[in-house]
């Protein structure tokens, strides 16, 4: 049993979720109430939109487009294949070769679980400024097979220092109706290449993302 690991009536869940803190980007915790004053603890939480684990809405990228809120929840559990993408390189450019190689037969309505254990240099800056990310040839491979989501493990699909690519993989994706999910963790914990995969977004009207709680189920055979 691992600490994110969980194994309960012939199943195993993993948590692919980073922990929100005060050390995250975007985050401000701070206590409202106590129990030695007000009877209860509560605090006060200040979240970036899109820190940590999180799920975009194509409100994020696109002008008019539709917010977290209306996000459809089947697209956000089910069935969901690991493609090992290990060893990636810093600032690497994942290709539709790379995973046509992985030998993952990609099919329409696929959820996809990019895993390139790129959460093991969260806290660092190359984490933020030197990730690798989804081609714009990758994007439009996605799209022309229909797959229904791809999650990652750095915090973006594309470079965050290049607005222009940053812009097109995003619209791109979100133009074909592929949702994202990023900041996803502990890939390397998973021991199963099809997997149950849940990650929820909060009912935020208008918002344009917000952090999940990501997990993977293996069930047992």
């Amino acid at each position: 049993m691992t600490e994110t690991g969980y194994r309960s009536l012939g199943r195993r869940i993993i948590d692919l979720s980073l922990s929100i803190d005060n050390n995250m980007r975007g985050v401000s915790i701070t206590p409202s109430k106590t129990l030695s004053v007000d009877g209860w603890n509560a605090t006060n939480l200040q979240l970036y939109s899109h820190c940590g684990t999180h799920m975009d809405a194509p409100k994020h990228f696109v002008e008019g487009a539709a917010s977290i809120d209306t996000q459809a929840i089947e697209a956000c559990c089910g069935p969901a294949k690991v493609i090992n993408l290990v060893p990636t390189q810093p600032r690497q450019l994942i290709t539709p070769q790379q995973i046509e190689s992985s030998g993952v037969n990609v099919q329409p309505g696929d959820r996809l679980l990019l895993r390139t254990d790129w959460h093991k240099r969260y806290g660092t800056q190359e984490y933020r400024d030197e990730l690798p990310r989804i081609s714009l040839e990758l994007a439009q491979w996605l799209v022309q097979r229909r797959v229904a989501l791809v999650g990652v493990e750095p915090p973006s699909v594309a470079d965050v220092n290049e607005i222009v690519e940053l812009t097109q993989v995003h619209q791109t994706l979100f133009h074909g109706n592929v949702v994202i999910v990023e900041g996803l963790a502990h890939l390397d914990q998973l021991t199963q290449s099809m997997v149950v995969f849940i990650a929820l977004p909060l009912k935020i009207a208008s918002g344009d993302g917000c952090p999940v709680r990501a997990i993977a189920i293996e069930l047992n055979d």
